[in-house]
């Protein structure tokens, strides 16, 4: 099963122009987006409804036109904010969209220190605020024209996101030795979430995954939590829950089956924890997730 990357790799739009928006609706298109990160800046808009953003262990709630900025190789996750449904958009592009010439003082100037962790801004921006008037004109109009044809498009693309990586600079401060140091500890714990990700089928144990991140159990334990808002037990349930979900409706495995590949041993703990996250039983949800492909289709 591809259960997907925790460090996403997939280029958006394309080499030689490497943006892309994309429009979501939560629950209705997707559950939620797990933690992972990228070497892209990332601006999420909410357009209506609400949804909850998780950058660097806090937790956001967007409601309409409010704004997120994340930051290249910022941990975050996006998922339904209680029983609220969320229409969103995120514009997705990497710093060197920005680049000119090989060597351009401009980009190094500029673009690097976001990229280095030498610049930091405030992400979180809501509807009203000096930051997100600023730029809400260009958001907007990027969204609009998310599916015209490129070849008469880029310069607009490219004016927007100059005008934004202006707005964020005047808003923004180089990062203090102790964001640095945060920032460092919290990417160690990356590898519990490689641990995670390569073994959730197995036995998984609090004191692997802190001896593979470096830390002592219970500062470990401390840590993940501001990281990830919930505890390692927690995280690794919700992982494998998104996971058996994938599962349950994308293939005709028996449910028992499902469980177990997902690392659930025990079938009635893990139907009790999957109607808890989702609100239905296990084949509810496939049945319901197959009445949603078969309506698209029509």
């Amino acid at each position: 099963m591809d259960n997907g990357n925790l460090h996403e790799t997939k280029i958006h739009g394309s080499p030689a122009f490497p943006y892309s928006v994309y429009h979501g609706r939560i629950p209705e298109w997707i559950s939620s987006f797990p933690l992972h990160w990228h070497e892209s800046f990332e601006l999420i808009y909410c357009e209506r409804g609400s949804l909850r953003v998780t950058l660097w262990g806090q937790p956001y709630t967007l409601h309409a036109g409010d704004l997120l900025v994340i930051l290249p190789h910022a941990i975050h996750s996006i998922e339904q904010a209680g029983s609220e449904e969320g229409e969103y958009y995120n514009i997705i592009f990497l710093p060197t969209i920005f680049k000119g010439a090989e060597e351009d003082p401009c980009y190094d100037k500029y673009v690097l220190p976001f990229v280095n962790g030498k610049r930091t801004m405030e992400c979180f921006h809501p509807a009203g605020s000096d930051f997100n008037r600023a730029v809400t004109p260009s958001i907007l109009s990027l969204v609009a024209h998310r599916r015209e044809n490129y070849t008469t498009y880029e310069l607009m693309v490219k004016s927007g996101l100059f005008q934004l990586l202006y707005t964020m600079i005047q808003y923004s401060a180089p990062t203090d030795g102790s964001d640095n140091c945060l920032h460092l500890a919290y990417s160690r714990l990356k590898n519990a979430l490689y641990y995670v990700q390569n073994s959730y089928d197995q036995k998984i144990s609090i004191q692997t995954a802190a001896d593979r991140c470096g830390f002592s159990e219970s500062y470990f334990m401390k840590l993940f939590k501001e990281f990830t808002g919930m505890s390692f037990n927690a995280y690794l349930v919700d992982y494998r829950l998104e996971l058996a979900a994938k599962q349950i409706s994308e293939t005709d495995y028996k449910v028992i089956d499902v469980a177990e590949n997902c690392g659930f041993h025990n079938h009635s703990y893990f139907t009790r924890a999957f109607r808890k996250k989702y609100l239905k039983t296990p084949l509810a949800y496939r049945k319901a997730a197959r009445s949603g492909r078969n309506q698209g289709m029509q």
